[in-house]
């Protein structure tokens, strides 16, 4: 995977669902177009959860990376 540059990171690490895709819904409603943002949570149906919502919503997905003990998961604002 090639570095990508983090506008934002959501640190959601100890919240539950839907709370790490709130937290993200929030932040892309101010963020830049092209923005990338970086959400870390803790939930593993945020793994799942997330990239889901990504598609249906017409932004970008990035990646999801399993690190130790949360997930980290990138998605560009595209609209």
């Amino acid at each position: 995977m090639s570095q990508v540059a983090i506008d934002k990171t959501i640190d959601a690490r100890g919240t539950y669902c839907p709370g790490p895709l709130m937290e993200l819904i929030k932040t892309l409603k101010t963020a830049p177009l092209q923005s990338v943002i970086e959400v870390w949570s803790s939930d593993s149906g945020s793994a799942t959860d997330i990239p889901v919502w990504v598609k249906k919503s017409g932004h970008e997905f990035v990646y999801s990376i399993e690190e130790n003990g949360y997930w980290r998961i990138a998605i560009r604002k595209a609209r």
